[in-house]
């Protein structure tokens, strides 16, 4: 299994961002190739760790990466920078998917099945790059739009800027303007529900209805936008459960709140729909 980290190669001069001390670094975590199975072309995740953007969580990291593996998916982790102004984190995804899908033949992936996926704030930088992809923010930089994801799953994401915002995130991730970081300039753009075109990629979104984090409207939010775009969904909402679940089970549980067998059936069905795309 591969399991080197990668520093990337980010374009942040040239989009008028200052560079971060610390790089953006992507963990694969992929099969290899063996002479039983040859050569295989298999669909693969991005992986965005949440944490408000004041860090990135380990319970939403590698062991998340291993259980895709274990599924025959490919999967790759991102560490991006946190609590640096909006695009800077936005870039560091996209260069990651260009990294996998320009090595798409050393690591056995299907190029046109790249996924992102994230949790909570991770799920909100996941599906900044389905809404801005093909955005000139994205395309002056990069020249072209091999950072396009094929699909996006989003795990009770951070989605809005408003009413229903998850204060924390959007802070670390615009700053205030006059003490209110709703009312920065920039607050419309981290608003993804705002951002949804027709050539938004395909969504699978789980969430549960009792989110005490980051309400479920959130979420309500993003599938309307989806639904008024006609941009193909799949939607889970559980009816009760802590924020943060990740796998819903033992690996990842911090205590008995994170066990939750009415939300684990998420990674299975999400393993369907990664097939399907």
């Amino acid at each position: 299994m591969k399991t080197e980290q990668i520093v990337l190669s980010v374009p942040y001069e040239k989009a008028g961002l200052r560079a971060p001390e610390q790089p953006a670094v992507l963990q694969p975590v992929c099969l290899p190739f063996s002479q039983e199975n040859g050569a295989k072309k298999r669909p693969a995740v991005v992986i965005c760790p949440g944490g408000g953007y004041d860090y990135c969580s380990a319970r939403e990291g590698i062991p998340v990466a291993m259980r895709f593996a274990g599924y025959g998916v490919q999967a790759f982790v991102l560490t991006y920078t946190c609590k640096v102004p909006f695009p800077t984190d936005l870039l560091e995804l996209a260069a990651a998917v260009r990294y996998v899908r320009e090595h798409a033949a050393d690591c056995e992936v299907d190029p046109d099945r790249i996924s992102v996926i994230g949790f909570s704030a991770g799920a909100h930088l996941a599906g900044s790059l389905a809404v801005y992809w093909n955005n000139p923010l994205l395309t002056a930089v990069f020249g072209d739009t091999q950072h396009r994801p094929d699909g996006q799953i989003l795990c009770y994401p951070v989605i809005t800027a408003g009413q229903f915002a998850h204060r924390g995130s959007i802070v670390n991730l615009v700053g205030e303007a006059d003490g209110n970081a709703f009312d920065n300039p920039r607050a419309d753009a981290v608003s993804l529900e705002k951002q949804v075109s027709r050539d938004t990629p395909p969504c699978f979104l789980w969430h549960t209805a009792d989110d005490d984090c980051v309400p479920i409207e959130n979420s309500l939010l993003y599938l309307s936008a989806l639904a008024a775009a006609d941009v193909p969904f799949e939607s889970h909402i559980y009816p009760n459960g802590a924020h943060g679940l990740s796998l819903s089970d033992e690996t990842t549980a911090m205590g008995e709140w994170h066990i939750n067998p009415v939300c684990q059936p998420w990674f299975d069905a999400c393993i369907r729909w990664i097939r399907a795309l």
